[in-house]
Formats: structure tokens, sequence, C-alpha cells
């Protein structure tokens, strides 16, 4: 993935050095312009440069004489779905990403990304994995490998691809190797922290431990499930239908294999012939608004379910976002050796 700053350039900066920048952009030739401040104050784009030359600047000429100064932007703490869509829709393909001061602080590429939600991601990954011995006894379940990269890894790549960019990441058992492998990841032009469970908290009550979420919207996964779900999809259902929680539930079918009577006080009404009937499982995958999380009780064990039973009896809006792709938890050795064979098909 290419680094951000490789679109940035200073003020300073002369046409000509411009255009070797611009050259190695290659397809994504476009520049932004930043002052001594790291604050935004144009782009530049071949076509900016060839209109200044013929106007008569020279390639020595500063980039400020040749740059548009009013160029579209997302502010980090200031923007919604429907102004990423409009702006993918009109083809702005290339945005700076922009501090409230006017830092900047990313560059999104529509052609590498799908969508920029405004979510904070919480990917719980401090358990045992004791179902998976003896291969977790010195790797923790996110980092085995599915292919050629670990499971969390996979995780990761989905949420970012969706233009996810900030994450908390619960760690317990062998927390020290999930750390070091993802860093801080600015590797991966991400933002990644990490908060460490002194006791078991469940599958969700370490986020009682984050202090302050960057967006209104958390996205909570376990970090042992395996999918191709479109994160877009799922976040512009949540907001249309106004929830305050979500899951992603996955469809099991039960085929019974005889004809099922239905009666009504001993009397046959009626009868289905070997029926197929679908029931929806928790897929470990939660959007909820951040303030329904001041209900997760501090330091405790706490489940995602737990959570959702509380905010049913509170009377707040709990749905269901059926997934129609692809998900696998990697629980057990037959849903890994499953994993090894789906990732030859299935791109996540």
């Amino acid at each position: 993935m290419r680094n951000y700053k490789e679109h940035l350039i200073t003020s300073e900066s002369t046409i000509k050095e411009a255009l070797f920048r611009l050259d190695l952009l290659a397809k994504d030739a476009i520049l932004f312009i930043i002052n001594n401040e790291n604050k935004l104050v144009g782009s530049l784009t071949d076509g900016d440069v060839r209109r200044g030359l013929l106007k008569g600047c020279t390639i020595d000429n500063k980039v400020t004489d040749v740059i548009q100064e009013n160029p579209k932007y997302i502010e980090k703490d200031n923007y919604d779905i429907s102004k990423i869509i409009e702006y993918r829709e009109n083809n702005y393909r290339i945005l700076p990403v922009i501090s409230k001061d006017r830092e900047v602080i990313n560059v999104i590429n529509f052609r590498l990304l799908r969508s920029y939600l405004p979510v904070d991601a919480v990917i719980m990954a401090g358990g045992r994995g004791s179902r998976l011995e003896p291969l977790t006894n010195t790797t923790p379940k996110p980092l085995l490998k599915v292919g050629d990269k670990p499971i969390m890894e996979h995780n990761v790549d989905r949420l970012a691809l969706f233009g996810i960019d900030d994450y908390w990441v619960s760690v317990k058992y062998l927390g020290e190797q999930i750390e070091m492998f993802f860093g801080s990841g600015d590797s991966k032009n991400l933002d990644i922290r990490y908060v460490w469970e002194d006791k078991p908290l469940g599958t969700i009550g370490a986020v009682s431990k984050i202090k302050k979420f960057k967006h209104d919207y958390v996205l909570v996964t376990n970090s042992d499930v395996l999918t191709n779900l479109d994160y877009e999809d799922f976040y512009l259902d949540f907001i249309e239908k106004d929830a305050d929680f979500s899951v992603v539930s996955i469809p099991y079918n039960v085929n019974i294999p005889y004809a099922v009577l239905e009666n009504e006080n001993g009397y046959i009404k009626s009868f289905k012939e070997k029926p197929t009937y679908t029931y929806y499982s928790n897929g470990g995958i939660y959007l909820m608004k951040k303030e329904v999380l001041d209900y997760v009780p501090k330091e405790e064990f706490f489940n995602a379910t737990d959570l959702m039973e509380y905010l049913i009896k509170k009377g707040k809006k709990i749905i269901s976002y059926p997934l129609v792709g692809y998900w696998l938890d990697v629980g057990k050795h037959e849903d890994y050796k499953k994993a090894q064979e789906d990732i030859k098909r299935v791109k996540f």
C-alpha cells in the first residue's frame, strides 16, 4: 500500500520537483500542497502544471504559482457517508483527509478503497484459543495463518478496504506478539491502539477500558472471523433504520426429511412436505452508537449478548443484518482446515 505522504509536497517546492513526484505517482498523479505546519493549501495535477506553463511559468517557479487553492477534502471529525458516496460517484478518486486545524493526516484513494466509513473498529483478540491447541500453545489464535497471512490481518485488511482506519485491539494471551506484528498500523496507513485485559472480560467487556472513541459509531468484531462482509452496506442499513445496535446474523438452514404436520387442538390443518427452515445465528460482528457502550460495566466479564439483552430491556432499537456472503468462525481444527481450503477460492 502506498504511503499517503507520497502525495504531499511543501509549498516551497518547485514545479520541477512536483513533476518528478507526479511521474512517480503514475496513475495516482495528484499532489496536495502543505505549508510548514502541515496544513493543506492546495492541490496539483499534470493539468495544473500544463496550464501554468502555457501562461508563462517555468519549471523553476514555486508550485504555489499553479496550484488549485480550493481542493476537495474530507474533514476527519466532520463528515458523513453521504458525502463519501457523492465524492466517489462524481469520480473524485483521491482526497486528502484533514484535521479540524486543516493538517493533512491521510490521503484516501478510491481506486484502492471501497468507502471511508466514520467508524472506530474494536477487535477482540485476547482469547486463549484452547480448542486450537497445540497450534495456539506458542502463537495467539489471531496470528495463525490462513493462506499467506494471519487470520486477524485478513480482518484488518477487509475493514481497511472500507476506509476504517481507527482501531482498538483488545489483547491478553500472547498479546505481545499481536502488538509486535501490527505495531501502530503506520505501514497500512492505520492508527492501531491496544487495550490490555488484566483478566478475561468477555466478548465486549474490554471496551469499558477505551476512554475516547474518535467517531460516533463503533464496530466490534471477533478476531477469528473470516468474512467478505460489505461493511458499507452494513453501515448504511444501520443508519437507514436508525438503529442503536446491529448484529451480523448468519443463516442456518434446517432440512426436515419428513412432512411436517400443522395442527390446531389435535386437528390437522395443513402439512408441508420436507420443508426447510432458516434460522439466524450471531455472527460475532456488531455495529452500535458509541453511547450504548456506556452500559458496559467497568472491568467486568461482559459478553456482547449481555449488552444486547440489556439494550432490549431498555427499549433500544436492536436489529439484525443477515449476511449473504462468506463467513467462518475459525474456532476449531476442522474450521481452521476449512479456512485453508476456502482461502483459495473466496476473496476476502
